[in-house]
């Protein structure tokens, strides 16, 4: 079963995290299969590269961490429908 769940990445104490798609069982750091967008804590600086793909991985039942859920309505981000 494919997620979408948040990948640690930077340095120690200046960490930035990649939203990625990936295996449930495969570890966040290694193996994802697509970056769909970044997220710097400290500027809270929020970019998404695509919202009509990630909408579309949703539609064929691709599953939302609750974290990554709880950042897209904090930053008030709605998915289109899938066509």
């Amino acid at each position: 079963m494919l997620k979408i769940r948040l990948a640690r990445a930077g340095k120690r104490n200046m960490a930035f995290f990649r939203v990625v798609l990936t295996e449930h069982t495969a570890a966040s750091k290694h193996g994802y299969k697509e970056v769909l967008w970044f997220y710097n804590p400290f500027s809270k600086e929020f970019k998404l590269k695509d919202l009509e793909k990630i909408a579309t991985f949703v539609g064929n039942g691709v599953q939302i961490s609750p974290r990554v859920e709880k950042l897209m309505k904090t930053n008030e981000i709605v998915l289109p429908k899938a066509k």
